[in-house]
């Protein structure tokens, strides 16, 4: 079941996206020295690199850093070339955000370049356990991009669960907060400017996916509204969706992760029925809104009163 879900999540838009022409990598000005790639709405693709996923750049005086390097070894190179198009700094340092595919399998190439990685020791961790199921399942989507794509970790990973960097002159503040989408989820803070990269914490424009043995509802939920007492005035880049504020935020990301735990896990908890459940939760005028919510929704209120179901 689990295996079916992750392939029904990963192929809602594999025939328009056949169809596509190819994606143009672009990063566009967020704040002073400050830039976001926003990726597509729909699933991973050849013609969009795998970058269904948005991805950050900063200009420091000492290079430039990327925030999440991508699904593969090719989509690294072109987020290289976006950024080059943005400044002659070469990029010096990789910040993962976390363990899906999309934000790190990129790593391999900008290592090979004496690029640092940096990661927490958390977000290493399920890297390690994942990298290779992912790279054996993008294969099938992303085919020849997929050539020379290594599972390839930061070599000293952050023990802390937060971190302030300075590199050249520009401070990072790298934080935990909980298991999110993936296990050792982080956001990436930049106070000057007042951004945050938050990662697969956040999905607005489009529905977010509770994935079956990756997503935690409950911690999700947790994770979420720490991040926003934490940066309430932040400009948010989300890991999809446009750059938005933190209203944004609390109506598509926080108020619908509230949705799932307090009426479909408490259901589950109180030994409800999942049938009932499902049908009373089809139509949520306040989500309904957003990108594929007709395919996930059903989906994640299925995966949440399972979670619960289990004790969790």
């Amino acid at each position: 079941m689990k295996l079916n879900w992750l392939i029904a999540a990963f192929s809602v838009f594999s025939i328009a996206s056949a169809q596509a022409a190819p994606v143009a990598v672009t990063f566009t000005k967020v704040a002073d020295n400050v830039y976001a790639y926003v990726g597509e709405m729909g699933d991973r693709s050849k013609d969009n690199y795998g970058l269904n996923s948005n991805h950050g750049l900063i200009v420091t005086d000492k290079g430039a850093v990327l925030i999440d390097s991508g699904a593969s070894y090719t989509a690294a190179k072109q987020l290289e070339s976006a950024a080059a198009k943005i400044t002659k700094q070469p990029i010096v340092a990789v910040i993962n955000t976390g363990s899906q595919d999309h934000r790190w399998l990129g790593n391999g190439y900008f290592a090979d370049k004496g690029v640092e990685l940096i990661a927490l020791q958390r977000t290493v961790e399920t890297q390690k356990k994942q990298g290779a199921g992912q790279i054996a399942g993008l294969k099938n989507t992303l085919g020849e991009q997929m050539e020379a794509t290594q599972a390839i970790t930061a070599k000293q990973p952050i023990v802390e669960d937060s971190k302030r960097l300075v590199i050249g002159g520009t401070a990072f503040e790298l934080r935990y907060f909980a298991d999110a989408h993936f296990a050792g989820d982080v956001t990436v803070y930049l106070p000057k400017t007042k951004v945050l990269f938050s990662g697969d914490h956040v999905y607005v424009d489009r529905i977010l996916g509770v994935l079956p043995g990756h997503s935690n509802p409950k911690t999700w939920r947790t994770a979420v509204h720490e991040m926003m007492k934490a940066y309430p005035q932040a400009k948010v880049v989300p890991g999809h969706g446009k750059v938005c504020d933190m209203k944004k935020v609390k109506a598509e990301t926080a108020d619908y992760l509230d949705y799932l735990n307090d009426v479909v896990g408490k259901a589950a908890a109180d030994m409800g029925n999942i049938d009932e459940i499902s049908a009373k939760a089809k139509d949520l005028p306040a989500f309904k809104q957003l990108s594929v919510y007709d395919v996930l929704h059903p989906k994640n209120v299925n995966s949440t009163f399972l979670f619960y179901e289990q004790g969790n």
